[in-house]
């Protein structure tokens, strides 16, 4: 625990410091809007990759419905700013909770599937939830819902932030190490006298409450909200930043989150081409690295690794 709590402080103050440098170029305006733009979506992205994998890195629970609890923190929020005219803050905790209520909801029965059964059932669960909103005329139907942009590089980045704490916290808790185990070997879990159903619940409830978070970001940074957003290619690209990352890594995921927005906004100026280039960027890193980027490492096991032999030098003068 000593040398986790070492490492979480240079990289808190790391990140406020990154924070502050790019709050103060935007606010210099030496940061356009496209480059903003582009760390929001960096952000948001990060949100939806390090929620899922919560789910599937941690507790190996394979849910390809993320983009429905992110539709209903997107038009929840939407909602309370443009129909109840509340604080775009309480907007993002309301849709946060009822994604989190969605997941408790689709959680206790799905979950305890496995495998192939589980996807479908969350795939299903999230083209539900897509065609409820396709159909109600109070939040626009198929037309979509007119939302004010009220996402910025503040909001993104503190929530993010927020996200990573929590994820990291619980993944070192005893309910991480439950989870964990769950991910290892179920039946022996369920065996050792853990409650595998509880567990595997409350990490999809905390998953999809960030995934609505990331929502309600995602829908007040256009001015539009349109159920297509939400369809089945958007569980697939959230899926990809994990497994890309390397299933059970935080940091992989975050720096999956980072590489392929990148790839994605700077291919924006080659529509026909953009898919094939993005497509084989994907197929070049799997085939030379198919345990993902990361693996099941984190960046902070290369900075231990490095601090242990240079304390194993040490000592090793010192006894000379």
């Amino acid at each position: 625990m000593k040398k986790h709590s070492r490492a979480f402080w240079p990289l808190l103050i790391g990140a406020l410091v990154f924070y502050g440098i790019v709050q103060g170029l935007i606010m210099a305006g030496m940061l356009n809007t496209y480059y903003t733009n582009t760390l929001i979506f960096i952000s948001i992205n990060i949100i939806l990759a390090v929620s899922l994998h919560l789910v599937i890195g941690i507790t190996g629970q394979f849910s390809i419905g993320h983009a429905g609890f992110m539709a209903v923190g997107a038009y929840l929020s939407a909602i309370v700013t443009m129909k109840f005219d509340l604080p775009f803050i309480v907007a993002i905790v309301v849709g946060g909770l009822v994604a989190a209520l969605a997941g408790l909801i689709v959680g206790i029965p799905s979950l305890r599937l496995r495998g192939d059964y589980l996807a479908i059932a969350t795939l299903g669960f999230a083209e539900i939830i897509r065609i409820i909103f396709l159909n109600i005329d109070y939040v626009g139907g198929a037309a979509g819902m007119q939302v004010s942009k009220m996402t910025d590089w503040t909001y993104t980045f503190f929530f993010m932030l927020i996200t990573i704490l929590v994820i990291v916290n619980f993944t070192r808790s005893r309910h991480g190490i439950a989870a964990l185990s769950i991910r290892e070997d179920e039946i022996a879990s369920d065996a050792m006298g853990i409650n595998t159903t509880y567990y595997k619940v409350a990490a999809f409830v905390i998953g999809s409450f960030f995934a609505g978070v990331a929502g309600a970001l995602f829908a007040h940074n256009f001015y539009i909200v349109l159920p297509s957003q939400f369809g089945f290619l958007k569980s697939v690209d959230i899926l990809i930043l994990v497994v890309l990352g390397g299933l059970g890594s935080l940091s992989g995921a975050i720096i999956s989150a980072i590489f392929l927005t990148l790839v994605s906004t700077f291919l924006q100026g080659y529509p026909e081409t953009r898919m094939i280039i993005y497509s084989l960027v994907l197929i070049i890193v799997m085939l030379y690295r198919p345990q993902g980027l990361m693996g099941t490492k984190e960046i902070t096991d290369y900075f231990r690794g490095w601090t242990s032999k240079g304390g194993k030098g040490n000592g090793k003068d010192t006894t000379t």
